[in-house]
């Protein structure tokens, strides 16, 4: 607690340094920004904890650096005393460990093992950097440091680049309760969305008509165009929400995201179409495997693939990616085509495979969202062909 006869505070200037961003851009281009951000200070000894404001941005396999800075008074605190903790929040007051440090002596935790190390870029710095950086690892951190009796905390929110698609199962529409919608996107290369991932999407133009979980176990979909078979006509455009529903009991589909690939989709050639079976042996075959459906859409929205041919993929689905929309594939809007779940036996069409990179890690590193806006960049849309079916 501070004591009543405090000095009259003072602002501090601290400068977030390189620390801050790296860029990820294709060509590996480093970029540095300086943020110069204002903190109260007093001579109680109290530690002041700032960290970046809006987001740090990097994609799957990148290394990312979560900027915190730390001051305290006296100046003359023994550094074995600090102790330096970053937790990740997963769920409203429930934190996952993921670091912490106390003078020489550190310790990482769970699937951070191995791949968090402090910056260490000198007096006052706590950041931390993630190496190959996993879709699990999006979402919002919490740097505290302590100092003896004094402590303060400060957050860092990690976005990933990437792309959120609708995903069914075989069985059809509205058949998964939230654990089996978490489930389905873990198989097809993916992670459930959060609200801020598919209201991302819905800006660049994602419009679907059938309501899905998202992973804080809420309900919603996105209609960038009303009409009166998804939610009535008159309505305004957005994001649909139906709250936060039973995750065992209730039953909708699912939105799912996905980053980029440490590897490559492709589709296979062959003299003639095959079925499910003969199409999973062929990518065996050719030293890859079948490609699950967050592959397909990871490799849409980086590879910019753009295939006008019906292919199997892993789950047993037949789809094909447009980016360069025409007539006869499907359209004028760009986005990964669905026909559904044929018959594994008897339909034939080709197939699309992956193959992991195996000699070559997917690099890159993050940057900050203001590093974002000053980069060139091509303007893509997520836009999915319409769905007319009804949410209810």
């Amino acid at each position: 607690m501070f004591s009543k006869e405090l000095q009259p505070l003072i602002f501090v200037a601290f400068i977030l340094t390189s620390a801050l961003s790296v860029s990820s851009s294709p060509a590996g281009i480093e970029k540095g920004r300086r943020k110069v951000v204002h903190v109260l200070e007093d001579d109680t000894g109290a530690v002041i904890v700032q960290t970046a404001p809006g987001k740090v941005v990097t994609h799957r396999g990148g290394s990312i650096t979560l900027p915190c800075r730390f001051h305290h008074e006296p100046e003359n605190v023994d550094p074995a005393r600090i102790r330096i903790k970053w937790t990740k929040v997963t769920d409203t007051l429930q934190f996952e460990d993921v670091f912490v440090a106390l003078g020489k002596q550190q310790r990482v935790f769970g699937s951070y093992r191995g791949r968090v190390f402090l910056e260490q870029a000198g007096p006052g710095d706590a950041s931390v950097i993630i190496q190959n950086v996993t879709l699990e690892d999006y979402g919002r951190y919490e740097c505290e440091v302590t100092n003896d009796m004094e402590d303060d905390t400060g957050f860092v929110n990690l976005d990933l680049e990437g792309v959120v698609f609708p995903y069914y199962p075989r069985e059809g529409r509205y058949k998964l309760n939230y654990y089996q919608a978490e489930d389905a996107c873990k198989k097809q290369d993916a992670i459930l969305a959060s609200h801020s991932q598919l209201h991302k999407a819905w800006l660049e133009g994602l419009d679907w008509c059938n309501a899905g979980w998202l992973e804080d176990g809420s309900v919603q979909y996105p209609i960038s165009h009303p009409r009166d078979e998804c939610g009535r006509k008159d309505t305004p455009a957005g994001v649909r929400n139906y709250g936060y529903r039973h995750k065992e009991d209730e039953r909708y589909d699912a939105f799912c995201f996905t980053s980029k690939l440490n590897g490559k989709v492709y589709f296979l050639k062959r003299f003639k179409k095959v079925n499910y079976a003969e199409a999973i042996k062929a990518c065996i075959r050719d030293g890859s495997v079948a490609a699950k459906v967050g592959q397909l859409y990871a490799a849409w929205k980086f590879q910019l693939l753009d295939r006008c041919e019906a292919g199997w993929l892993e789950d047993g689905s037949i789809r094909y990616p447009i980016v360069n929309p025409r007539s006869r594939c499907g359209g004028s809007q760009p986005g990964v085509r669905n026909l559904g779940f044929p018959d594994k036996k008897f339909r034939l069409y080709g197939v699309y495979c992956f193959r992991e990179n195996k000699d070559e890690a997917v690099g890159g590193t993050g940057k900050t969202k203001s590093t974002i806006a000053s980069l060139t960049k091509r303007k893509s849309s997520n836009s999915i062909p319409v769905n007319a079916t009804k949410a209810i």
